[in-house]
């Protein structure tokens, strides 16, 4: 099956729908936190950083490493491979129906509270657990790596979680420890498990606004604007459609504008990238109501951020990528990596009169080439960064379709 890309929600929006019931049933009376053995207080690991996203190695069951995005978006931890399911020998699983975001019908995942996770000298038995009966999202193949699942709440409310984006570097240690911690501090209310913060916009429709965002750093997106005052949030004229996703149910559409400031305590970012998906994809079918949207990885890896769940507060500091100019796919295409070593790259789909349509590229087309140079020379990452590459610049795209090969110029174009 072609793999499902997920440009705004890669975990497809986290369970906001049904998900109260399934944490009810499944963490009553459950506390349980990672901890230290002994006498430590503190640990640090490195991480990957991939499209945004933070990606760790985490033991399940003491089997790993497994690659595990790092994800304030979500509660119990997810298991996203089912293949794990046989591999772990996993036992006491029981089935729960989970209704999607998107255009689909619910799906099933199984439950677990057999299953413990150590990541770093950090260890947490009976894990809240939800393990997906199919692998919808496609992970390995939107992040170009083998992806196994999401890891969220239960480790940062065990620790004040220091994220360096600009070192690509995870600090973590027990509130005891009383360290000083830099940044301005951000408000954070947590709901059902998960941080929501005030943030204003400014648009020359809409003026400058207060907004309430889910905190997200696993959605690889920059923000994305879904609800005002109960109805749907106002799409900018300026804007282009967009296949925005995936949801637990299916593909999510919408748009894609921008906002001309956010700004998030004092800090003041111009032109953002900003998703619209369709209300009743999104918007219509999330229980919480008064949240106007989501702030992705796109905004917060511009910052290096402390997390102190116990006090209700994050903590930004800027980075050297705090002034990267905001850019959308500037090709009019979505690429997915699959293969035995997922190195080979094919276009999932094309975006009407978009620069890859015009070039006469189509969808399920496998890239084989890129400038004359093998494909499988290049990482995911590489392969984005080219279609990005900047207004007006042509790329030589050689692609194999149906046995045979086809040279396409394609030239970039700055849609938004």
């Amino acid at each position: 099956m072609k793999p499902l890309t997920s440009a705004i929600k890669l975990t497809c929006l986290k369970f906001l729908v049904a998900i109260m019931a399934f944490l009810l049933t499944l963490e009553a009376g459950y506390t349980q936190t990672f901890q230290f053995s002994g006498t430590r207080q503190k640990d640090a690991i490195n991480f990957l950083l991939i499209k945004n996203l933070i990606i760790i190695p985490v033991y399940i069951n003491e089997r790993g490493p497994f690659n595990f995005i790092l994800d304030t978006g979500v509660g119990p931890m997810i298991i996203s491979d089912p293949a794990l399911t046989d591999s772990l020998k996993l036992k006491d699983l029981r089935v729960i129906k989970i209704a999607g975001l998107g255009k689909g019908n619910e799906i099933e995942a199984f439950v677990s509270r057999s299953i413990s996770a150590r990541v770093g000298k950090s260890s947490i038995d009976q894990i809240p657990t939800a393990i997906l009966k199919e692998d919808l999202f496609r992970l390995s193949g939107y992040v170009g790596m083998p992806i196994h699942g999401l890891l969220g709440y239960h480790f940062f409310k065990s620790f004040i979680v220091d994220v360096k984006y600009s070192s690509k570097r995870l600090v973590f240690f027990l509130p005891d420890l009383n360290r000083k911690i830099k940044g301005e501090r951000i408000p954070l209310e947590m709901i059902n498990d998960k941080p929501y913060a005030i943030v204003n916009i400014e648009s020359s429709e809409l003026g400058n606004i207060p907004i309430k965002v889910l905190i997200d750093n696993g959605a690889s997106h920059a923000i994305s604007l879904e609800i005002l005052n109960e109805k749907p949030f106002p799409v900018p004229s300026a804007s282009i459609p967009a296949n925005l996703g995936m949801g637990l149910g299916g593909p999510i559409s919408g748009n894609i504008g921008r906002t001309s400031t956010l700004k998030i305590g004092e800090f003041s970012l111009k032109k953002v990238l900003t998703s619209f998906p369709k209300y009743d994809e999104v918007a219509g079918k999330i229980l919480l109501k008064d949240r106007n949207g989501n702030l992705g990885a796109d905004v917060l890896s511009r910052f290096d951020i402390v997390f102190d769940y116990g006090d209700n507060s994050m903590y930004l500091r800027r980075n050297s990528n705090f002034k990267r100019p905001f850019e959308h796919d500037m090709a009019g295409m979505e690429v997915y990596a699959d293969g035995p070593d997922i190195d080979h790259y094919f276009i999932s789909r094309i975006e009407p009169n978009s620069p890859a349509e015009l070039s006469g590229l189509e969808p399920e087309d496998e890239i084989v080439y890129i400038n004359f140079v093998p494909a499988t020379g290049f990482t995911l990452t590489e392969v984005n960064r080219i279609l990005r590459a900047g207004d007006g610049k042509s790329v030589i795209i050689t692609v194999l379709r149906q046995g045979q090969l086809h040279i396409k110029l394609l030239k970039l174009k700055q849609r938004i």
